[in-house]
């Protein structure tokens, strides 16, 4: 019962996470035709009650998600940085097994070497150490994905309370990707490193939702204040960053290349 809640509290910080698009340089999203044509290839087909759920999911962010990402900000640079560089780190528990499966084994041998030098010589990843080295990070990678290079579709787009945006497959993905708890498992408890426990692993899922959220403050104010539909809006970029990532595109969502926003200089 305490992992399906600690599970629940990784949900709820996720559907800040899950939003997979991209700024321009003035920090603003556009919904071209030619974003439009791509996501209606998927079929929304409960619109209707998708659109409350989004509302509510909305609220929840003003009334939490975007306070908290603000008080984030206050904390000192190089505290924001070393976060990231940790999250980054960590997310290679998920991506180095599906480069494997993806077929990705050189992308999973970069990987397994950026996370054990970054683990060891960058202090858990707070330095990002084997950049310096010539392993520059790579493209994240999830079992949604995975399924989509395997040729599964898409099915429904839907929307869930709180998680956000996603369709059938990236939510049968979801439940593998929350299964990386059990790797964290294996890579600290099981080994007795003495330094780790279990719930470490939803902790810094928490953190990394608060994160990615106060990276984008601006990006999402400029969406909402600039979409005349902001449902369809999310809706048009989510589907069409989750096609670019799974052909591995360098292709941009919009108008700057940047990994879920992350490059966004928040200051």
């Amino acid at each position: 019962m305490k992992k399906i809640l600690k599970i629940f509290i990784i949900a709820i910080i996720s559907q800040v996470y899950t939003l997979h698009s991209h700024a321009g340089s003035d920090g603003t999203l556009e919904i071209n035709s030619k974003t439009k044509e791509k996501s209606a290839e998927v079929k929304d087909c409960f619109e209707t009650v998708n659109r409350g759920i989004f509302a509510f999911n909305q609220g929840l962010d003003k009334i939490f998600f975007k306070p908290v990402a603000k008080g984030y900000r206050f904390l000192p640079k190089p505290i924001r940085s070393g976060t990231s560089n940790a999250l980054n780190n960590l997310s290679n528990v998920v991506t180095i097994p599906n480069n494997v499966l993806q077929g990705q084994f050189k992308e999973a041998g970069i990987n397994t070497l950026r996370f054990s030098i970054n683990s060891t010589l960058g202090i858990g990843g707070i330095f990002d150490v084997a950049s310096y080295y010539g392993l520059n990070k790579l493209d994240k990678e999830d079992y949604g994905q995975t399924l989509g290079t395997w040729g599964v579709k898409e099915g429904c787009y839907f929307v869930l309370p709180v998680l956000g945006p996603t369709t059938v497959r990236d939510t049968l993905g979801s439940f593998a990707n929350f299964g990386g708890g059990d790797m964290w498992y294996n890579l600290t408890i099981a080994n007795d490193t003495k330094y780790f426990e279990n719930s470490d692993y939803y902790y810094s899922r928490l953190t990394a939702g608060v994160d990615f959220r106060a990276k984008n403050l601006e990006a999402f104010d400029s969406l909402e204040n600039s979409s005349m539909d902001l449902y369809a809006s999310v809706r048009s970029l989510y589907l069409q960053d989750r096609k670019r990532k799974i052909l591995n595109s360098d292709e941009t969502t919009e108008t700057m290349n940047d990994d879920d926003w992350e490059e966004i200089d928040t200051q």
